[in-house]
């Protein structure tokens, strides 16, 4: 018989306001507007000598971290096709076709991702808690699963495996 073991991490705290703007069919941009974001994660693998998969206050103290970045911030896709975002001095300018945001350097979040949709959030949300926590094979973890909430009810969700 084979077990699958899974801790996943969804608290109060875990969450973030901040402003995004994406584009789809093409050439349609929305509006800037925001959120109030909730993150979750969901970690799988092998029980450890403690018969942890993994430490819930460590995964929810490093979602904490990536959480506490986001909060307050304009998130900006910086590998967005049609979108340029650009460091100015103390400011960023992001333009799209005419459209044109300034705005305080400190205020915004460039994020390497194409478009700052909740499923590429999510993604890099993701991909920072595998980098912060280092997570290997060797770790025993075999999956992370990030899930992003932009508004009620509607969440978007990255499951990453995890490699060398």
């Amino acid at each position: 018989m084979s077990s699958n073991y899974r801790v996943r991490v969804t608290k109060d705290h875990l969450v973030f306001s901040a402003a995004h703007f994406i584009t789809f069919n093409g050439n349609i941009c929305e509006r800037l507007h925001g959120h109030n974001w909730r993150v979750a994660v969901e970690v799988a693998g092998d029980l450890d000598e403690n018969s942890y998969v993994y430490d819930f206050i460590a995964l929810r103290d490093g979602l904490q971290s990536i959480v506490n970045e986001l909060d307050h911030r304009v998130m900006l896709p910086t590998k967005h096709p049609m979108i340029s975002v650009v460091p100015e001095g103390k400011e960023v300018i992001a333009r799209f076709e005419e459209r044109r945001w300034v705005f305080p350097e400190e205020d915004c979040l460039l994020m390497e991702i194409a478009n700052t949709t909740a499923e590429l959030i999510a993604y890099w949300i993701g991909q920072k808690l595998i980098a912060q926590l280092k997570l290997t094979p060797q770790s025993g973890i075999d999956k992370l699963q990030i899930e992003v909430e932009e508004n009620f009810g509607q969440w978007a969700i990255c499951e990453l495996k995890i490699t060398d």
